[in-house]
C-alpha cells in the first residue's frame, strides 16, 4: 500500500530488529539510562508501526465499502463508510503531525504554566477557558492530565494552574501553545455588557525524566511552606503542605500545592524545576536565551500568538502562521491540531 511506503514501515521494521537485538546483549542492563532510552525507542517505533498497519486496514474497509455501495445504495453502509471516511481523516492528520516530530526533547510529556494577564476576575475566567481546552484536547488524543499547581480565582476563574501532559509527544504537540492568548468578548462580569480585552499566558516546558541529570546545589536554593488555599469548611488546609521553591541563581520559581502531603507537592515542584531549569540550558547552550518565567513576558498587546475573538464576529487567528478557524467554540472545545500544524509547518 502507498501508506507502507509514504510512512517508512520497512525501514522502522528494521530499526526494531536493531534495537531488539541491542536489547539481547548481556550488558544491556548496565547501562540503565541508554537501556530505557532504547526501550522508550522500542515501543514509540512499535506503536507507529501499529498505527500504520491499522490505516492500511482502515483503507481496505472503506474501498470495500464503496464497492458494496456501487452495488447496493444501503443506507447502513453509507452511515458507516461516513463515520470512516471521518476516522481516516483524523488518522492520517496525527500520523502527519507525528513525521514532523524531529526534536530532542518532542518525544516526552508536557508541563504547561498558564497565568492571567492584567483584568482580574475577568483575566482569571480566561485562564479557566484555556485549561479547560488543554484538558479538551488532551481526552480528544487520549492523554493524561496531571494538576500539579492550582490556585483559585476570588470570584472565579484560576489565578494560577500547572499541569502536566502524558502522552507520547505531548512536548511535541503542545510547544506551539507557548505565548501570550488573547480573548476579545463581552464580558459576563461586567454589568455594562461591554467588549473587553484580556490576555493570559501559556508556558509549556518538556518534563525532564528521573534519570537525567540536573545539578541543583542547596545553597541555589529557597524552600518556602506555606497554608495552600482550601474550599472552605473541611476542607480548608490545617497545616503548611504548599511548596514554593526558589531557584536563585536563574530567578526561576515553582510551586506545587495540589496535594495534601507536603512531600507529594516538594516532589512534584522538583520535577517542574528540574524541567524548567534543562529548558533553561538547553537554550543558554543555544546563545538564543528565552525567559521561562511567565512573569519576565508582558501579558499584553503586542505580544500575542493567538487572539480568540466572540466580537463583533467570531474568529480565531495565529499570528505566527496567518491560520484562521471561523468557531471559536470549536477550538476552545480542543480543536487545535490545525493551528499546532501550522506551526510546525512553519518550523518555528
Amino acid at each position: 500500500m502507498i501508506l507502507r511506503s509514504l510512512f517508512d514501515l520497512e525501514s522502522k521494521r528494521v530499526q526494531i530488529d536493531k534495537l531488539n537485538k541491542e536489547r539481547l546483549d548481556e550488558n544491556f542492563w548496565q547501562d540503565q539510562k541508554n537501556a530505557s532510552q532504547i526501550n522508550k525507542e522500542i515501543n514509540t517505533l512499535e506503536n507507529d508501526l501499529s498505527e500504520i498497519i491499522n490505516l492500511d486496514l482502515l483503507i481496505g474497509d472503506i474501498t470495500a465499502s464503496i464497492e458494496l455501495l456501487n452495488m447496493d445504495e444501503d443506507k447502513e453502509i453509507l452511515k458507516e463508510l461516513k463515520s470512516s471516511i471521518i476516522e481516516l481523516e483524523t488518522k492520517i492528520n496525527n500520523l502527519e503531525i507525528k513525521k514532523m516530530f524531529k526534536g530532542k526533547t518532542d518525544f516526552k510529556n508536557a508541563i504547561l504554566t498558564l497565568h492571567p494577564g492584567a483584568g482580574g476576575t475577568e483575566a482569571q475566567d480566561w485562564v479557566e477557558m484555556l485549561y479547560r481546552m488543554y484538558l479538551r484536547w488532551s481526552e480528544k488524543k487520549g492523554f493524561k492530565v496531571n494538576i500539579l499547581d492550582f490556585l483559585a480565582g476570588e470570584e472565579a476563574g484560576i489565578k494560577s494552574i500547572s499541569f502536566e501532559v502524558v502522552g507520547e509527544y505531548a512536548y511535541g504537540y503542545l510547544k506551539s501553545e507557548n505565548g501570550v492568548h488573547r480573548l476579545i468578548r463581552i464580558s459576563p462580569f461586567d454589568t455594562n455588557k461591554k467588549r473587553h480585552t484580556t490576555f493570559a499566558s501559556v508556558d509549556v516546558i518538556p518534563e525532564i525524566e528521573d534519570e537525567e541529570l540536573i545539578d541543583i546545589r542547596d545553597e541555589d536554593l529557597r524552600i518556602d511552606t506555606y497554608r495552600a488555599s482550601g474550599a472552605g469548611g473541611q476542607n480548608v488546609n490545617k497545616k503548611d503542605t504548599a511548596v514554593r521553591i526558589t531557584h536563585l541563581p536563574s530567578s526561576i520559581v515553582v510551586q506545587c500545592q495540589s496535594e495534601r502531603s507536603q512531600l507529594t507537592n516538594k516532589t512534584a515542584a522538583f520535577k517542574i524545576l528540574k524541567s524548567k531549569l534543562l529548558e533553561y540550558n538547553r537554550i543558554e547552550e543555544e546563545n538564543n536565551l528565552k525567559n521561562l518565567r511567565s512573569d519576565q513576558k508582558e501579558i499584553a498587546w503586542g505580544h500575542q500568538i493567538r487572539s480568540y475573538v466572540f466580537q463583533p464576529y467570531q474568529l480565531v487567528k495565529d499570528h505566527r502562521t496567518n491560520i484562521e478557524a471561523g468557531s471559536v467554540d470549536s477550538v476552545l472545545d480542543g480543536e487545535l491540531d490545525q493551528f499546532i500544524k501550522g506551526f510546525l509547518y512553519g518550523g518555528e
